[in-house]
């Protein structure tokens, strides 16, 4: 059994709307965008855990509460047997070199009046770890891990100067240099050409291995969920409504939510007979939370107990769990 890495305990983040004067004067009560309303899961000791849904979903805001980007409403998060929301700030500082992020956009994400070189130094830098010529040495060493070979010919250049796929791996190497044992990744390859998204993926894969670090892979994508996680998550509207085994989830979903998403990804084969799930509309504003199931005003399935009462988080059995009143 593996150690559990990380741990997320009823995880809630809501944001207060931001009201004009009239509006606060008139206004009953203070409005809330509910993004993350109450999640628990686990990660574990170099395990690559997904976060999947819609945009809105509250998948990048999870990630921002799990390293404390943002500070959560309410809630519980652990990296291993220590809740981190204990910590102080001031004293925070050491558990982030264990900690780190590779955010979507990689030219937004990297300071383009920096070399590469110091670019990926800067972790390093920041928590006075070595010295300069081991800062030097460490950096052509992962800039050799993510494959940008020589280090020579990347080191003096700067971001503009380099490929949407080179630029993904130096905030990679940037990531990993400190060794860390958890990482956020956001959306890493949706920014990228379909043609390389595979190697940066598959790139990945071989660093968790290398590093035995656990990777929390945030993702619309579920074809690129499949591949790349061991276990799966699937949210909407701030809540986790199904999780598993990601192969388990993918092949014999619960949820109607899972489904449409699983329908919506293309199959290469016309006559595969698959039976498509449609849901219509946008998701809901996280404002205006529906009462009851949160799905169900899209639901094709729906039930008249459905805008009633919540659903209960499932034990499907082999580590399969649902929130669903027609499963139930």
């Amino acid at each position: 059994m593996k150690e559990t890495l990380i741990k997320a305990v009823e995880l809630r983040k809501w944001f207060p709307v931001r009201m004009g004067f009239w509006e606060s004067i008139f206004a009953r009560n203070q409005l809330f965008v509910r993004a993350v309303d109450g999640i628990s899961f686990d990660i574990k000791k170099g395990e690559v855990f997904g976060l999947a849904g819609e945009s809105g979903s509250g998948k990048t805001t999870t990630g921002r509460l799990i390293l404390r980007l943002i500070e959560p409403t309410a809630g519980k998060i652990y990296f291993k047997d220590t809740n981190i929301m204990n910590i102080p700030e001031k004293k925070f500082k050491t558990l982030r070199r264990k900690m780190q992020i590779v955010f979507q956009d990689p030219y937004e994400s990297l300071n383009p009046r920096m070399t590469i070189g110091d670019i990926i130094a800067e972790p390093l830098r920041v928590q006075g770890l070595s010295s300069e010529v081991e800062v030097e040495s460490r950096v052509r060493e992962v800039l050799t891990d993510v494959e940008l070979v020589p280090p020579e010919e990347f080191i003096f250049r700067f971001p503009h100067e380099l490929s949407g796929g080179q630029r993904q791996r130096v905030a990679v190497a940037r990531a990993f240099i400190l060794n860390p044992e958890f990482i956020v990744a956001d959306e890493p390859v949706s920014m990228l050409d379909i043609s390389i998204r595979a190697e940066i993926l598959n790139l990945m894969l071989a660093l968790v291995e290398k590093f035995d670090a656990s990777f929390l892979y945030i993702t619309h994508d579920l074809a690129l969920a499949r591949h790349m996680c061991d276990r799966i998550g699937i949210m909407y509207l701030g809540k986790i409504v199904e999780s598993g085994v990601t192969e388990k989830v993918i092949y014999e979903p619960l949820h109607p939510y899972t489904k449409a998403l699983i329908s919506a990804v293309p199959v290469p084969d016309p006559t595969s007979g698959r039976i498509e799930v449609v849901i219509q509309g946008e998701i809901p504003s996280p404002i205006n939370i529906p009462s009851g199931c949160r799905f169900h005003t899209r639901c094709p399935v729906a039930m008249e107990i459905c805008p009633k009462k919540n659903p209960v988080y499932l034990d499907a059995g082999n580590e399969h769990f649902v929130a669903c009143h027609y499963y139930g």
